[in-house]
């Protein structure tokens, strides 16, 4: 058993917070240790881990740890302006994370042309947007790719495929006005889908759907 006050620099390698999240994830640690992994350090006479343990017990438990003010941190021994700020700070951030709204996803057709048109619909000339997403379609990131002329806009398949790869999407599609009203797809369309799902699957991506989409409608670009 580990003595009160032994510095956690001193334990074994492989009892140390820090190296085991690192080596073994989050999940394996217990609620002190992560908490001393946020803290940093202790002070004399007290290891993080000692003085994590203390914060919990002051709280009385981790959920009013989660909600506890900085100031009500300052009272326990050891804990100064730095560390209760920063605990307050990351607790926070995971508050206003689980208020933040879903992310939008795409399952189907119908869901990338919701989350395209917006970016579309009524302009004058033609535009380009790609649809990035993660594995289970949640949208990571949208933006105009190309903006051309009346009736024409190119698409960029090397710097689409880039884009989708930075933002670290594993599926993606792209959707592109016609302002004429027109849902014909042009051959130069036809051939800029077949493109996109070649270069899609050469570099492991899912290609969803080339659609155009006008002011009232949409429609699916067929391979």
């Amino acid at each position: 058993m580990r003595r009160w006050g032994m510095r956690v620099k001193d334990l074994p390698r492989r009892e140390r917070p820090r190296e085991r999240l690192m080596e073994s994830g989050p999940a394996a640690l217990a609620d002190r240790e992560l908490l001393a992994v946020l803290l940093g350090s202790g002070f004399r006479g007290a290891s993080a881990m000692d003085l994590a343990a203390r914060v919990i017990a002051h709280c009385g438990d981790l959920d009013r740890l989660v909600r506890s003010e900085p100031h009500r941190l300052l009272a326990v021994p050891g804990v100064g302006p730095a560390k209760a700020a920063r605990v307050a700070a990351a607790f926070h951030l995971i508050r206003r994370a689980d208020a933040e709204p879903e992310r939008a996803r795409v399952a189907c057709t119908a869901d990338l042309a919701a989350v395209a048109a917006p970016l579309l619909r009524g302009h004058a000339h033609e535009r380009l947007v790609v649809v990035v997403c993660d594995v289970r379609g949640a949208v990571l990131r949208r933006a105009v790719m190309t903006e051309g002329g009346a009736d024409h806009t190119t698409v960029p398949v090397r710097e689409i495929v880039s884009a989708v790869l930075t933002s670290g999407g594993a599926l993606f599609g792209v959707a592109h006005n016609h302002p004429s009203g027109s849902l014909d797809p042009s051959e130069a369309d036809v051939t800029a889908t077949r493109r996109l799902a070649e270069a899609a699957e050469t570099v492991g991506l899912r290609f969803l759907d080339h659609l155009i989409v006008t002011d009232d409608a949409w429609r699916r670009i067929p391979l």
